[in-house]
């Protein structure tokens, strides 16, 4: 109803309410996420089988400080970005929201900085790795709603990989191989998926250095050297599978007569067949090299000049 003061009448403003206190330009609310946190996302998500999983991952844990739905975290909005847009367009496009996977519409980099920004162990390398280099998101690989990330289990691991490394799987599947299908070991036992300053990502900074960590009796040093050894372990073998015994690249003596000719020994090369190019000394028909050189690797007697004991 509108009303007139009455001529000479001065006017009264009507008494003031309790100040309404400012909103911080930096608060979330200022910044487009939701006051009402998760729950305004299960208005219309909780019948999603996939995103309620979440409540069962490490990042769904209340009562951990460091999980987005700890105290004080931003919950589903501290991975997706603020969500008061997506609110206002009634989720039929994701504006400005943060959507995780290989066929999203966001960008890798912006994925990836969402989860270095809290991850920031793996951030110290990421860059260093091929994963970055060839734009895989970390989605790619992990299952962040998933109760268990099987790229986190060691049963498991090797299949995520598998699915990129398939070259990798059929050598895995020779007669004679390190035993990752088998569960026993992983790819991340030899490799740092996340980026490594060494070569191919391997968790040390040498290959010799990744292969003696278990196989430490090869290590040395040796009183008698072998200088493929102490060069590059792959110089002699194939570290994923292999058909020939102890993951070599070629069977002895054609593996050692690639480096090692007639000179002072009583041998003779083998063809490209495989088969003898001249009269073949017996100790070679009956297995090779190694049966008089047993010491390969190195030696520690005195007289293992020759790597003979």
């Amino acid at each position: 109803m509108v009303m007139f003061l009455a001529a000479g009448a001065a006017w009264a403003a009507p008494p003031a309410g309790p100040p309404v206190p400012a909103v911080p330009s930096n608060s979330p609310t200022a910044l487009g996420y939701s006051a009402q946190g998760a729950d305004t996302c299960l208005m219309c998500h909780r019948t999603n089988a996939r995103v309620m999983a979440i409540f069962r991952s490490p990042h769904a844990q209340p009562n951990n400080p460091r999980s987005p739905f700890g105290p004080g975290g931003l919950q589903c909005e501290a991975c997706h970005g603020p969500g008061e847009a997506h609110v206002k367009a009634f989720g039929m496009k994701p504006a400005g929201i943060v959507v995780f996977g290989p066929h999203s519409p966001t960008p890798v980099a912006k994925q990836n900085s969402m989860c270095l920004a809290c991850h920031k162990n793996v951030a110290r390398v990421w860059l260093t790795g091929a994963h970055a280099a060839n734009n895989v998101s970390c989605a790619d690989c992990h299952q962040i709603h998933a109760g268990t990330d099987p790229v986190m289990m060691q049963a498991t691991e090797a299949s995520v990989c598998a699915k990129c490394h398939q070259a990798v799987v059929a050598q895995f599947r020779m007669p004679y191989h390190h035993p990752v299908l088998e569960g026993t070991m992983t790819c991340s036992s030899c490799h740092d998926p996340h980026g490594s300053f060494g070569p191919d990502m391997l968790i040390k900074s040498t290959v010799n250095a990744t292969c003696t960590s278990c196989h430490a009796a090869m290590r040395g040093p040796f009183l008698w050297e072998h200088q493929p050894v102490t060069d590059d372990c792959l110089d002699c073998h194939t570290p994923h599978g292999s058909a020939v015994a102890s993951l070599l690249k070629e069977p002895t003596p054609i593996l050692c007569q690639q480096c090692h000719d007639l000179a002072g020994h009583p041998s003779v090369p083998y063809g490209p067949q495989g088969l003898p190019a001249g009269m073949p000394n017996p100790y070679l028909l009956i297995g090779g090299c190694v049966n008089c050189h047993s010491r390969i690797h190195g030696s520690n007697s005195p007289s293992g000049q020759y790597l003979m004991r």
